[in-house]
């Protein structure tokens, strides 16, 4: 024969119910496709800024940075719209067929492949010829320098997106979004109530 129902253990019972909804309905308040959405922003997010924080470390301690490729002219091994990384390197490290970027006094800096290097003014100084892979002779005339960036790699197509970027409006909007979506992750949500009403005690 049953033991009869007390009221003890009616609360025990309603006791019981409320922590096993609380568990239930954790697993539902943080899944959800808005949800995973968000976490995969974060990491994005997290991965540029480690990026950035890198390139930052990289410009300071190895003299690594990044140069944009306007024009064509060494097409098609660098196309125009490409972004190179680039390290300063004494002059006398260069050999033919590198590609280097050269800066110039009252000019834009010059990224073509050396196809010449010769002794300079000085035991730091050489004299570079150069030539885009695109065009059919040398530079009109060669480049006397102490240091130079060489080219280490290059990734095509992302130029744009980096001048994008470094619009004031898409960058704005860019902080907004992301500030939005951190408060929106740590924004603390409502536990739900997981107890459950049970009959008139007798």
């Amino acid at each position: 024969m049953d033991a009869p129902t007390t009221r003890r253990a009616l609360r025990e019972q309603e006791v019981g119910r409320a922590l096993d909804g609380g568990r239930d309905t954790a697993p539902h308040r943080r899944g959800g496709v808005g949800r995973a959405l968000g976490d995969v922003v974060l990491w994005i997010a997290a991965a540029a800024g480690v990026v950035c924080m890198v390139l930052v470390v990289l410009a300071l301690t190895a003299n690594i940075t990044l140069i944009m490729f306007r024009t064509g002219s060494m097409s098609p091994t660098i196309p125009a719209g490409s972004v190179a990384v680039v390290q300063q390197i004494p002059a006398s490290a260069v050999e033919v067929g590198d590609v280097v970027t050269v800066d110039r006094v009252d000019d834009l800096p010059v990224t073509h492949r050396v196809t010449s290097v010769s002794a300079g003014a000085t035991a730091a100084e050489r004299v570079l010829t150069m030539r885009g892979d695109a065009n059919s002779a040398d530079d009109p005339y060669p480049y006397p320098v102490r240091t130079v960036r060489t080219v280490l790699f290059s990734v095509p197509g992302i130029a744009s997106v980096i001048v994008a970027l470094g619009d004031p409006v898409v960058l704005g909007t860019l902080t907004v979004a992301a500030t939005a979506l951190v408060v929106w992750a740590f924004w603390p949500r409502r536990v739900r109530d997981g107890r459950r009403t049970s009959g008139a005690e007798p």
